[in-house]
């Protein structure tokens, strides 16, 4: 399907959007910052309960890992369906993207589950505190993307690659690629440093 041509306050519109959008990244930049030296000061405040290296299976960490870099890359090969205005790859792309994350998310909250189960819920000490926030916030944002990628999904589905949804999805794009990246930090600070330091 052909994209209209964008009209002055169209354009102006998406400066608008773009402008916001970058501040929100921006915001979100911010808290995790704020959550990761949170982290940093109270990862030692195990009130002689376990610490990181007693509890992380780091297997488990991995794949998660790879789950959501693999993600990454799906979510990529969508923008590049989009430049070529091929429907087909952007939809299966953007199913694909959606399953993976809907598997780091499932595997998030099993390994949340566990934890509670053997009594290292969030309550438990200020180290599992800290954890359960950065890592559950990152959690959330996920999901969250999980939503506005079904819609997205859905609208291209039923309206085609029109110059609104391909903006939408450039910007999911980046909230999606921002989220690997803070996982990434997630996985150096959190986990593996928990284990070998």
């Amino acid at each position: 399907m052909s994209s209209v041509a964008e009209t002055p306050e169209q354009k102006h519109l998406l400066s608008k959007t773009t402008i916001g959008f970058w501040l929100y990244l921006m915001t979100d930049c911010l808290l995790f910052a704020t959550l990761f030296a949170t982290f940093a000061v109270l990862r030692g405040a195990t009130a002689g309960g376990p610490d990181g290296a007693e509890i992380y299976e780091m297997p488990v960490v991995l794949a998660e890992t790879i789950i959501l870099l693999t993600s990454s890359f799906t979510c990529g090969m969508a923008l590049l369906g989009m430049m070529a205005k091929n429907t087909k790859q952007v939809l299966w792309s953007l199913v694909a993207t959606f399953l993976l994350g809907l598997a780091f998310v499932v595997i998030e909250v099993a390994e949340f589950a566990k934890l509670i189960a053997e009594g290292h819920g969030p309550q438990a000490s200020a180290f599992l505190s800290a954890f359960f926030t950065l890592v559950g916030t990152h959690g959330l944002h996920v999901s969250v993307g999980l939503l506005w990628l079904i819609i997205i999904g859905v609208l291209i589905w039923k309206r085609g690659l029109t110059s609104k949804l391909t903006r939408s999805l450039t910007l999911f794009a980046l909230f999606w690629h921002f989220l690997d990246l803070i996982w990434i930090f997630v996985f150096t600070v959190v986990y593996l440093m928990g284990v070998v330091v």
